[in-house]
């Protein structure tokens, strides 16, 4: 079975370094696939904080993850630094849809990319919401 190819470096507009950790290997000498949804998370999460949009303990609104995917085409292990690329694929009324690339420091082609849903709702409701305007503006800086 064929499959389309990975995207590439420049498919992604914003980087994240983090370097894989002793418990991030399994039995197999590889980063276990359960640690990237947790990289996923957190290159999000984090720009959103950078931003100045997300403020963990007290906004409004927060993004509910609704769907992740990951497809892996190249082991990592530790001890590794490793890039994430971020970029949004989707801008809707109160979601985003984000592409992930995973790799190797340096490296042209990707380890693995994914990605990754919130649909963004009020604190207290939980039910959705529009983006607010300066949300959106700086979302579209990572189309």
């Amino acid at each position: 079975m064929s499959r389309d190819p990975l995207r590439p470096r420049a498919a992604y507009r914003h980087w994240t370094r983090i370097t894989t950790r002793w418990h991030d290997n399994d039995v197999y000498g590889h980063v276990n696939n359960t640690v990237y949804y947790g990289w996923f998370d957190t290159a999000v999460n984090a720009w959103l904080v950078e931003a100045g949009l997300l403020d963990v303990s007290a906004g409004d609104p927060i993004g509910l993850v609704v769907e992740t995917g990951c497809r892996y085409a190249a082991p990592l292990a530790f001890p590794q630094p490793i890039e994430i690329g971020l970029a949004v694929a989707k801008l809707g009324a109160s979601s985003v849809t984000y592409h992930l690339g995973i790799f190797a420091e340096g490296a042209t082609d990707a380890a693995a990319e994914g990605h990754f849903t919130h649909v963004y709702v009020g604190r207290d409701s939980r039910r959705p919401v529009p983006l607010p305007a300066d949300w959106r503006g700086m979302l579209e800086r990572l189309i």
